[in-house]
């Protein structure tokens, strides 16, 4: 497969986690941390959408922050990796 196949299908899976599962994630954590929040999980789903886009930076960094940190830690990993002798 492509290199760039792969990128691809990474960037769609993180980001679509990002979109579709990540909100209800932080709504359940913030439940758990802070108590409830009014109107649900939709509502906090929904808010963040819209925050996308108007381009308010803080729903963007939440959508693209798995993606993000896929490529920070392969960064690392390039960084960090043994250099033959």
């Amino acid at each position: 497969m492509p290199t760039w196949r792969r990128e691809a299908r990474l960037a769609v899976a993180t980001i679509g986690f990002g979109l579709l599962a990540l909100p209800f994630a932080v709504y359940v954590v913030g439940q758990l941390l802070l108590g409830e929040y009014a109107g649900g999980p939709l509502t906090l789903a929904e808010a963040i959408w819209r925050d996308l886009l108007s381009l308010r930076l803080p729903a963007w960094i939440l959508v693209l922050s798995p993606y993000l940190t896929i490529q920070l830690a392969r960064s690392v990993r390039r960084v960090w990796r043994p250099k033959p002798l």
